[in-house]
Parts: structure tokens; C-alpha cells; sequence
């Protein structure tokens, strides 16, 4: 029987949008009902008190939903965590799920046709499962045989290199260290991940310009700095429990500046829900000035910021610039400031579509502070000069010496929880030789040197034909990746494609002729191996590795660990070697292989058993940089012309989603509900293109002459400015082409798209 198609996308939404005024505070006692709805009805009162109370405390349940790190001293004991976070949790810790019973009546094209939504709530994944070659539904297959498959896959390939091993960034630090090894004793560096698509951009600015390609700051600095600079991030949804640590801030009297080109209520007001007063309504106002710049002007800001700082400098020499720090500690400046000085100020205020006024207060604000902070996420590393953006951030914190000193720095905020940590495990298509080298004395092989493919290049990989054989560990690749008819066309085209997962998702449905789903426990799952009761390990965006354990039976007797996925996976593949099951039977054990092979884990299973875990080193942390010298970066300010009747496109998350995951319809911030296919535009815009609330409309972007479509979206007017759209992901994915990638990182550039939009008639 040959297989039918399956549908890319599922259905358009039909009615209208609900609309209200955009919020401007964040949490509060609203935030508070919805977690307690959301874990209520997906977990029970008793399971989700057990879970929640144990959410982000010491020797308890590390939250799936962000990287921001917890208090190193007291946590709040009415809850560590945000109504997102309860979100999370109630996603992969809910009592229903759904087995092979469920498959047999429901086939991949039945199920194509539900909403990213209707499928997440479908229920954790129960049983392991194949979708034989030709076959339509999902069956039950054991576990030895679903490793004998991928086994025998892997082996039958002509090169290790037609392998892709996926991760997303949910993985522990010990499963990713089990996976990296899986894949380079199989021969490849295949290892592309979740980074590729958000922060490898800040990795590699900041890898290049400081020795090390993480943030520098700590939780701590945020109670010592005078200034917190805040471009291309919305913390109230994605990162909700940084509003904390910037309350805290502003009760010291920091100022906090945001850049972004649309308004968003958590970084305007804030009503804490740990305290009474923010539960009965007390706000905190957060942002001191907010700065409505164009999409991907970020760079040209903080150049016109700069600009009038070396200008006051001159009048006030040593007063503005720390040229004791920038001598003694950097190089690369003459070029930097020759740079500097040719600048025009009024063409880069008006880039970024701002009176000049507003910028010289800016300016004045950051020239008064001692030390700043710099926060920033995906808003600024999915554009084409993506890097060059964030190594001008450097730029900034070098010429005022804020950076390697308390209550100053770089702050990257990652979204997922652990992704920063499984970079550190080996997670990497181009790992450093030292790596490689240590893994050889440790392992006693030799790990292939040749660089494997990132995300877009493993795409591209399978759409010719090359690698056969995808396998992902967590995540949703099909619907996180650009350019989805694309992506699409290149899994179908694999022999087999695996997916580690707990709940059923969209990437389960775009499948190779043969598709496995081998079904694992979640962080709120107890693992119990051999020795007993285990523990893993993750690391935060901070750099402070902790222990994370469950507290919850799993739902299932079938369901393994991804450890011990991964090291029935290396069996089945690499021969019968006794140590996988060694290692897997007292996670202590691979604890202490990662000691050996990664530098900073010294003494790691006794260090990791102090509850708020330990620091990693961190040379820009300890301002010693990489050869004693932070580097200056001569940057060039992006220009995007575009026709009279194009828009500058940026996806964004709602506050209904974490990465893929639609936990419901409703973006309430943003005043948007029952509907996730809009397009947010300017009024302005709106009236010169005759279009009206809620009109249908279909949205093109062409590139390469080729014009990639969505259909039926509903124009919402919102504060945006003029020239600029938004519209959500992973609705608007199919827009982005897979060939247009940040320099340098190749991150998909999916905040800064150019597209033209058609009314629909009718």
C-alpha cells in the first residue's frame, strides 16, 4: 500500500479574532489563576501541587520552559516559577496519553488535519512506535526491535556522514554527552541543534570578542548595576521570571532602556506574584525609556549611542570612554573609534526610525551609568548581521569598561532550558580540537575531525538525497526550521527518521518512508535505573550547572530515559559493549566520563550535590578575555531597501507558546485571542494598503525568484512601526527562506523578512 500525502500545515482558523487593548503589565494575580487552571486541569490538584512545589526548588524539578537561572540564595516558597513555566509543566507531566490503540484509529493524514494545538493536547506518548515503509498508522513495536531497526540503518549506510543526529535543548547534560559520543564513535559530527536556530549568533560574537561564547554576567550583577539595556527580547513571555531580578534592579534604582521595535507589557509593568502587593494589584514600572525602533536598526542605535559618547568624550576626555580599561585590556580601538567617527548620527536615527532626541537621551542615560548590563535574544540574532549586531554590543561594554566587574556585562538570554549546556556536553558540528583530543584519551578512538552539518546544512542534506538517516532528540524540527515546504520535501525524503519525544507533534507527521517514535521520560518523571533512583544534570543561562530530579511516577512502564535511548541506540549501532549499560545504570557514571573530557567539571558528582549547583569558569566573567584581550569589531550598518509596497517581517512567539508548543490561542499581552494566523501591522500601513481589522490576507515573500505563500491570515493594527510587520511562529516558517542565513553563525533569518501582502477576496 503506497502512502498518501500529508498535508504540510493544518487547516486555516475560521471566525474572527477577539481583540482588546494591548496590556501593560505583566503577571499579577491574572498570571497566577491561568498556572493554577492550566496544572489544575491537566494534572489534578494533588499531582500538580507535588510537581509544583518542587518546580525550581533545591534538589527539585528544573523548569523545561526557559534558561533563566534560579536564586542562589532563598526561593520563594509560594512557587519558583511563572505561569508559563506551569504552562510546561503541565504539558509533559499531564495524566493523559496515548498509545498504539490511539494510532491504529488515527492516521498520519487524520491527524495532519489538527492545529498545532489540538495535537499537544492530545497527551504524553505511551509506547514506542514504528510507521512501517507504506503504511498510513502508527504501530506498536518493541524496544529491542526499534533499536535493531535504527541499527541496521545505520549500518547499512555507505558514509557516517548520511547520519544527522539532532538535540534539542530539553536534553540533559548527561544524555547530550552520551549522544555526542554515540555519534562521533559512528564517524560524524552530524550534530546540529537547537543553538543553530537562536543563539548561535551570540555565540560566535561573543566566542570572537571576549574568548567564550556565553553570557558574563550573573544573576548577582543585576542587584549592582546602574543601567540595564534591554534589545530585541519580551520577558514577560519568554523569560518571565527575569522580571524578578529586574524588579530587583529597579528597587536599587537602575534604569532600564528597551529597544524592541513593538511594546511589550512585561518589561513596562510588572505586579509581582511571589508578593501580596503584586497579587492585589501593586505595579512596577520597569522601563525607564523605550525605544520603537525598525526591525534590524539595532545595530545603527547602538553606533548613533556610541557616536555621541565619543563626541562628549572629546569635550571631557576620560570622562566617557575607560580608556584606562580599554588600554590596559582590549585591542583593535584606533580602529574601532576611526570607524566610529566617520558615522553620520541624523542617517542613523533616521534608520532606525527614531527622533534624535530620544536617542541623546539614551545616550546621556548610558553615559551616567558606571555599569551596565546588556540583555538581548532572539529579536537580535536571527538577522543577517546578526553577529556584527552583537559584537557592537561588545563595542559598548568595552568602551565603558562593563564587562569582567560586578554589575556589568553581556547577557544572552536562551530560551530553552538547557541548551547552553549541551553545547558545553559536545553538542556541536565544529567542536574545538581540545575537545576531540580528550574525548580520544578518554575513549580510546579517533573522533572524524571533519565538520559536520548544521541545521540548514543537514536540510539541505536530506532534500538531495545525501543523509538518509534523521534522528532527533526532543524538539519539533519539522515546524521549528524555515522554509517549511522545503523542510518538509527533505524529511520525506530520508530512509528513516527517529523522534526521541514525550508528546506527539507536528514533526512525528512529516516523516521518512520508515519513522520510529521511541517515547522518554520528562523532567518530572522519576528515573529509576539499576542503582536507583537518578538524577541529571542541566546548565542555565548563566552558566551554573545544577541537579534536576522527578518527583513523578511515569505514566507508562514503557517509557525509557533518554540516557538509555541513547545507549540502546549505540548497542544496536556500535556493537554489544557492556559499558553503555554500565553507564546508564548510575548516571554517577557518566558524571565522571564528562570530567574527564570537559575542562570546568572537576569533582562533578561531588560538586553537584550542593542543592544551587556550581559555576562554570568564565573568562569574560573574570575579565581575563581570551589572551588577556577583549577585541574591538569595525562593523558595518545593514541597509534594506525594499519596494513601496514591501514590509520588514518578524516572527514572534505568543504568550500562548514556548518554541513550538501551542499551550492555547489566546496572546492576552497583546490584547489578541482565539487565533494565532494574524499579521500585526501599522495603522498607518494598514489605510495606505485600504485594508481594515481583520481582513484576510495572503502573505509572499520572494527570494531567489522564488515567492514562498501563507494564506489567510487577519490584519490586526497594533503599535508597530511603520514598514514593519509581525506575524507568530511556526504559522509564518513557511515564509523564510532556507538559503537566507545570519554570516558567520548561519542562523535562519527569521526576524527580518521581506514580504508583500494580498488582500483576499471575497
Amino acid at each position: 500500500m503506497e502512502r498518501k500525502p500529508v498535508p504540510y500545515r493544518a487547516p486555516d482558523e475560521e471566525g474572527l479574532v477577539k481583540l482588546s487593548r494591548p496590556k501593560t503589565k505583566a503577571a499579577g494575580l491574572a498570571s497566577v489563576v491561568k498556572a493554577g487552571k492550566v496544572v489544575s486541569k491537566s494534572l489534578g490538584w494533588t499531582r500538580g501541587a507535588k510537581t509544583m512545589f518542587s518546580l525550581n526548588q533545591k534538589g527539585g524539578v528544573d523548569c523545561p520552559g526557559c534558561a533563566w537561572p534560579d536564586p542562589d540564595d532563598e526561593r520563594s516558597k509560594l512557587g519558583e516559577y511563572c505561569e508559563n513555566g506551569a504552562k510546561a509543566i503541565a504539558e509533559e507531566a499531564t495524566k493523559k496519553s496515548i498509545g498504539a490503540g490511539f494510532f491504529q484509529k488515527n492516521s498520519i493524514q487524520d491527524l495532519s488535519m489538527l492545529s498545532d494545538y489540538q495535537l499537544s493536547q492530545l497527551g504524553r506518548l505511551r509506547e514506542p512506535l514504528v510507521l512501517p515503509a507504506h503504511s498510513n498508522n502508527y504501530q506498536s513495536i518493541s524496544w529491542e526491535d526499534a533499536f535493531a531497526i535504527i541499527g541496521h540503518q545505520l549500518k547499512e549506510l555507505s558514509d557516517p556522514n548520511q547520519a544527522v543526529f539532532y538535540t534539542s535543548g530539553r536534553t540533559s547534560n548527561e544524555a547530550a554527552f552520551l549522544y555526542q559520543l554515540l555519534a562521533r564513535q559512528y564517524g560524524t559530527n552530524n550534530l546540529p541543534d537547537c543553538s543553530n536556530m537562536c543563539h548561535e549568533s551570540s555565540g560566535v560574537a561573543l566566542a570572537e570578542t571576549l574568548g567564550i561564547g556565553k553570557g558574563s554576567v550573573s544573576l548577582e550583577d543585576f542587584n549592582e548595576t546602574d543601567l540595564i539595556l534591554i534589545m530585541g527580547q519580551n520577558p514577560g513571555t519568554n523569560h518571565p521570571r527575569m522580571l524578578t531580578a529586574l524588579e530587583k534592579a529597579k528597587s536599587r534604582d537602575a534604569t532600564i532602556i528597551t529597544a524592541n521595535p513593538i511594546p511589550e507589557a512585561g518589561l513596562l509593568g510588572f505586579r509581582n506574584p511571589q508578593k501580596i502587593k503584586g497579587l492585589l494589584g501593586a505595579t512596577t514600572s520597569l522601563t525607564d525609556l523605550y525605544v520603537p525602533l525598525n526591525i534590524n536598526s539595532d545595530l545603527a542605535l547602538l553606533k548613533a549611542i556610541m557616536h555621541l559618547m565619543h563626541m562628549e568624550d572629546q569635550k571631557k576626555p576620560g570622562k566617557v570612554f575607560d580608556m584606562n580599561f580599554i588600554k590596559s585590556r582590549t585591542e583593535g580601538f584606533d580602529d574601532f573609534l576611526d570607524s566610529l567617527k566617520a558615522q553620520n548620527f541624523a542617517q542613523l536615527c533616521r534608520t532606525c526610525g527614531l527622533e534624535e532626541e530620544l536617542v541623546i537621551q539614551v545616550a546621556k542615560e548610558i553615559m551616567a551609568a558606571k555599569k551596565m548590563i546588556v540583555c538581548w535574544a532572539m529579536g537580535l540574532t536571527q538577522h543577517r548581521n546578526a553577529v556584527e549586531t552583537i559584537k557592537e554590543i561588545v563595542n559598548l561594554l568595552l568602551v565603558k569598561g562593563s564587562i569582567g566587574k560586578p554589575g556589568a556585562g553581556s547577557c544572552p538570554v536562551r530560551g530553552h532550558s538547557n541548551v547552553q549546556g549541551d553545547r558545553t556536553m559536545g553538542i556541536w558540528e565544529q567542536p574545538p580540537e581540545w575537545f576531540l583530543s580528550n574525548l580520544s584519551q578518554t575513549f580510546n578512538f579517533q573522533p572524524p575531525r571533519e565538520i559536520g552539518f548544521n541545521t540548514i546544512e543537514a536540510i539541505k542534506a536530506m532534500h538531495r538525497g545525501y543523509a538518509k538517516v534523521f534522528i532527533a532528540m526532543g524538539g519539533n524540527f519539522h515546524s521549528a526550521t524555515p522554509d517549511t515546504d522545503f523542510t518538509s520535501e527533505a524529511l520525506q525524503k530520508c530512509e528513516l527518521t527517529v523522534q526521541i519525544s514525550t508528546k506527539l507533534n507536528r514533526s512525528h507527521l512529516v516523516t521518512g518512508k520508515t519513522a520510529l517514535i521511541l517515547p522518554c521520560l520528562a523532567r518530572t518523571d522519576k528515573d529509576y535505573q539499576d542503582s536507583g533512583l537518578q538524577q541529571v544534570s542541566v546548565e542555565n543561562s548563566m552558566g551554573i550547572v545544577h541537579a534536576t530530579r522527578g518527583v513523578l511516577d511515569p505514566i507508562s512502564p514503557h517509557l525509557k530515559s533518554e540516557p538509555a535511548i541513547v545507549a540502546g541506540m549505540a548497542k544496536a549501532t556500535l556493537g554489544n559493549d557492556n559499558r553503555w549499560d554500565q553507564w546508564v545504570a548510575d548516571y554517577d557514571a557518566i558524571r565522571d566520563l564528562i570530567q574527564q573530557v570537559v575542562p570546568g567539571f572537576e569533582q562533578y558528582n561531588q560538586r553537584l550535590a550542593d542543592p544551587s549547583g556550581f559555576y562554570l569558569p568564565n573568562v569574560a566573567r573574570e575579565g581575563t578575555f581570551l589572551k588577556g584581550k577583549a577585541h574591538f569589531t569595525v562593523t558595518s550598518v545593514p541597509h534594506h531597501p525594499k519596494n513601496s509596497d514591501e514590509y520588514i517581517m518578524m516572527t514572534i512567539r505568543s504568550h500562548d507558546q514556548f518554541n513550538t508548543t501551542i499551550y492555547g490561542l489566546d496572546d492576552r499581552y497583546r490584547g489578541i485571542k482565539k487565533g494565532r494566523r494574524v499579521l500585526m501591522m501599522n495603522e498607518g500601513d494598514m489605510r495606505k494598503a485600504e485594508l481594515h481589522p481583520q481582513d484576510k490576507v495572503n502573505i509572499h515573500s520572494t527570494y531567489d525568484g522564488k515567492t514562498r505563500s501563507v494564506y489567510n491570515f487577519k490584519v490586526i493594527p497594533y503599535p508597530i512601526p511603520l514598514g514593519n510587520v509581525a506575524g507568530y511562529f511556526p504559522e509564518t516558517n513557511p515564509l523564510v527562506p532556507v538559503d537566507l542565513v545570519a554570516e558567520k553563525s548561519h542562523t535562519p533569518v527569521s526576524k527580518s523578512i521581506k514580504v508583500t501582502v494580498s488582500k483576499v477576496q471575497g
